[in-house]
């Protein structure tokens, strides 16, 4: 019997001695970036429960574990948790890279609740998602009116196209889920094809930010965000409806997101509006409905180290543009200038007719990405943009239901950057960019082409750092070179091109002669050099200064090129200019910044001086067989812009607000000394708000926005011939209207439906008084006021 419990003995010892752990797990965690160790990262070790951080070197160790495979946790404040599984065998070291890095932080941060400078250099400004869902019915122009120094020109109320420190067109660049929107922006009355529900916030970038973007962004750059990913399994979406009493139409928009935890993810989004016969004050704004259509579809996979995604919209716009805009002789064009109301009002309709513009814009991209420890991150993408544009005239006969213009813009582009960011406190930046775009100008129109076909190729490569000195001062500097070339086949009357002196300059361009045309093929070629350089400055904690100077290079769109003809929808005759050379702008801005818990400051001042400035001015009118219309010339000359921005925002206490945004831009025709035509005039808005949480979230805003006249303008009035009286009349095109004031009124509180579902309702109320006005920018300010009344109810629906 001892015998047998000497051998029980035996075993257990030996069963104990089997069981004993001894084995060490130990390494270190470093940021992936750079290396650099990471200092009181959290280990966790599932099976056991057991914890350890990293001490100042990143090291960690985990004793007397036994041998076998477990599963480690990691997680570090501003890092993704990981997750890995480890493999023990005896002692083991192991080395984590946890992805550690402020952009990260930033992307998180842009997620619509944060309005103000995000680059630590740049004038720029974002826009939240609350301000874009409460234009959700308006367009990409009416939103960004809401940052200083950005107003608008426009084309009646829905053809809304963003003025920047008073530059506008393809000086502005307008960027969409990464793409650079392509769709004929060189026309006045060409709004940005853009559906600004589909964005999650929007950038405006005043100044040296603007080079990544394009070294032609003279204006500044509109970047509209799209929503960031969330890396976890959730499905959410919401729904926002409008409807409005001007226009007696409505606005219904809808997007649903489903994310995983892996990285997959896939959104979808659309949006329609329906708008009949807009109203001034005192009359119906005959034709001037709105049908609009879009959507769009996002997808793909996102981690830290590598991801890809894929892009497509759609959008369609069918716009009215206003009846009496198109006049049939110069007596009734200075009868529609010099009265007080169109010549033509009928009573309110859905109907939309003729002169209009039908243009429906498609967008595909994908891009890859992928980062590499301690070195940066690679980015490619490809971007396909179909635009096609249809604009019809008030036509007779069988040539009544064909568009006058009919143009078909498709371009490819392709990109890549590279980001060095290893080093945080200094990071580069290198891109190259390519282009192929091609217009085709349908000739069965009926109607002589204001658009030539052409090709356009454009070639950009740049170069951008950040360095960071100190916690005090930051820097930035950036290069671009871009290549430009136009090729294109253009008829021109044979007594238009000898009125304008081409036969001594162009002969070389004459490629045959056809009756009364010669067919020209002209090729041009544009090289520009870009550079900018910024700095901030901390005074303190509540303060900073900033300061930029930026050299920008832009060469001519084929509109300033090319134009001659009717361009029925803006209701004049342009001509172009083959002579027209390169813009260089060199601009200087300066920013003081003041925030506290209580007051929010913002002070912007800017002089842009630019060589060889694009103008086009109004010089004749011309009658054709469609009516009398003024003629309109692009023309060149040196010109300086200088203007002031002004932010202010100050809490009184924890429900009321009051703010002010001013805004003022000179331009002056240095060549010809006399103000430069279409400046913005002085604008300045107060509002007082009211914000209470305990009354189901309840919002209310009053605002007065205040527009002076525009004393300083060039005086392009001419006298015309009317033949029924047989003498000449001026005809008034330059006076600006007078000075105007309208009331707004915004308010809206939030109900909680379900844990997870909330029902926002708001009301907003335009010109409050009614009242009787006119926009200097708006370009039918010469036939109707702008609009009337609107009150507009919101139901917006997060779930």
């Amino acid at each position: 019997m001892k015998y047998y419990a000497l051998l029980i003995a035996c075993v257990i010892y030996n069963l104990a001695n089997a069981q004993e752990c001894t084995s060490k797990l130990s390494g270190k965690v470093n940021d992936f970036h750079d290396g650099s160790n990471i200092i009181g990262a959290i280990l966790h070790i599932k099976e056991l429960d057991i914890y350890t951080t990293t001490d100042l070197d990143g090291g960690f160790v985990f004793q007397n574990l036994c041998d076998g495979k477990i599963t480690v946790t990691i997680s570090h404040v501003g890092c993704d948790t990981k997750e890995l599984d480890v493999v023990i065998k005896g002692d083991t070291q192991f080395k984590i890279n946890l992805e550690h890095h402020i952009e990260q932080l930033n992307e998180v941060t842009v997620n619509g609740h944060l309005v103000g400078k995000q680059s630590k250099t740049s004038q720029e400004t974002l826009l939240k998602t609350k301000d874009l869902e409460l234009f959700s019915s308006g367009s990409l122009g009416d939103v960004l009116k809401k940052v200083s120094g950005v107003s608008s020109l426009n084309t009646g109320s829905t053809i809304v196209k963003p003025v920047i420190n008073g530059l506008h067109s393809s000086r502005v660049i307008v960027m969409t889920n990464g793409v650079r929107l392509q769709d004929q922006e060189w026309g006045v009355e060409h709004a940005p094809n853009i559906d600004i529900n589909a964005s999650g916030s929007i950038s405006v970038i005043k100044g040296s930010g603007a080079l990544a973007y394009g070294g032609d962004a003279i204006g500044g750059v509109v970047v509209l965000n799209s929503s960031p990913t969330i890396l976890k399994d959730s499905l959410y979406g919401k729904t926002i409806v409008s409807g409005q009493t001007n226009g007696r139409g409505f606005s219904l928009s809808s997007s649903l997101y489903k994310t995983y935890a892996t990285g997959w993810y896939i959104n979808g989004q659309a949006t329609t509006k329906y708008y009949g016969d807009f109203k001034a004050a005192d009359y119906s704004l005959t034709n001037t409905g709105l049908k609009s259509n879009g959507f769009s579809i996002h997808t793909g996979y996102k981690s830290f180290e590598k991801g890809f995604n894929i892009y497509y919209s759609y959008l369609n716009n069918e716009i009215a543009i206003l009846e009496s805009s198109h006049i049939g002789n110069a007596e009734d064009l200075i009868n529609a200038i010099n009265t007080q109301q169109p010549l033509v009002i009928d009573d309110f309709s859905y109907n939309i007719g003729f002169p209009k513009q039908d243009v429906t814009h498609q967008l595909i991209k994908a891009d890859f990405y992928k980062r590499f420890k301690k070195f940066g991150k690679l980015k490619v993408q490809y971007d396909f943009q179909n635009n096609q544009r249809y604009e019809y005239d008030l036509r007779i006969g069988e040539d009544r239901f064909k568009p006058a213009i009919d143009l078909t813009l498709k371009t490819h582009s392709i990109k890549t950057d590279l980001k060095l960011d290893s080093n945080i406190g200094n990071t580069y930046e290198i891109g190259l960019s390519g282009s192929s775009q091609n217009n085709f100008a349908n000739p069965d129109t009926g109607v002589r082409r204001l658009i030539p076909d052409y090709d356009k190729y454009d070639f950009g490569v740049f170069l951008l750092s950040d360095f960071t000195l100190n916690k005090n001062v930051f820097l930035d500097f950036g290069v671009r070179y871009d290549f430009n070339k136009y090729d294109a086949k253009k008829f021109y009357k044979i007594s238009r091109w000898e009125e304008l002196g081409y036969d001594a300059d162009f002969s070389n361009l004459i490629i045959d002669e056809q009756s009364t045309q010669y067919l020209t093929n002209p090729i041009f070629e544009y090289h520009n050099i870009s550079a900018s350089a910024g700095v901030a400055y901390n005074l303190n904690t509540n303060s900073k200064l900033i300061a930029n100077y930026s050299l920008s290079s832009r060469a001519p769109n084929p509109s300033e090129l090319f134009s001659d003809g009717l361009h029925h929808s803006a209701a004049r005759i342009e001509l172009g200019d083959l002579r027209i050379s390169q813009e260089k702008s060199n601009r200087v801005s300066a920013s003081y910044i003041y925030n506290t818990s209580v007051l929010n400051l913002s002070f912007e001042t800017f002089y842009n001086h630019i060589d060889n400035y694009i103008l086009i001015e109004p010089t004749d009118t011309e009658q054709t067989i469609r009516g009398e219309f003024l003629v309109w010339e692009y023309k060149q000359t040196n010109a300086s812009l200088f203007g002031v921005d002004l932010d202010v925002h100050y809490q009184y206490n924890k429900h009321w607000f009051a703010s002010n945004k001013s805004s003022i831009v000179k331009g002056h025709d240095i060549s010809k000394d006399r103000p430069l035509i279409d400046m913005p005039s002085f604008k300045t808005v107060n509002a007082l708000s009211y914000s209470n949480k305990k009354w189901w979230h309840f919002n209310s805003e009053l605002q007065s926005e205040l527009v002076l006249a525009q004393n300083e303008y060039p005086n392009n009035n001419f006298e015309v011939y009317i033949p029924t009286t047989d003498e000449f009349e001026l005809l008034d095109i330059s006076t600006p209207p007078p000075t105007y004031h309208l009331l707004h009124f915004n308010s809206d509180i939030t109900l909680n439906i379900s844990q997870k579902t909330n029902l926002n309702i708001g009301l907003r109320i335009t010109n409050i008084l009614n009242t009787s006005y006119r926009e200097y920018l708006n370009r039918l300010r010469y036939f109707a006021d702008d609009l009337g009344r609107n009150i507009m109810l919101q139901l917006k629906l997060n779930y």
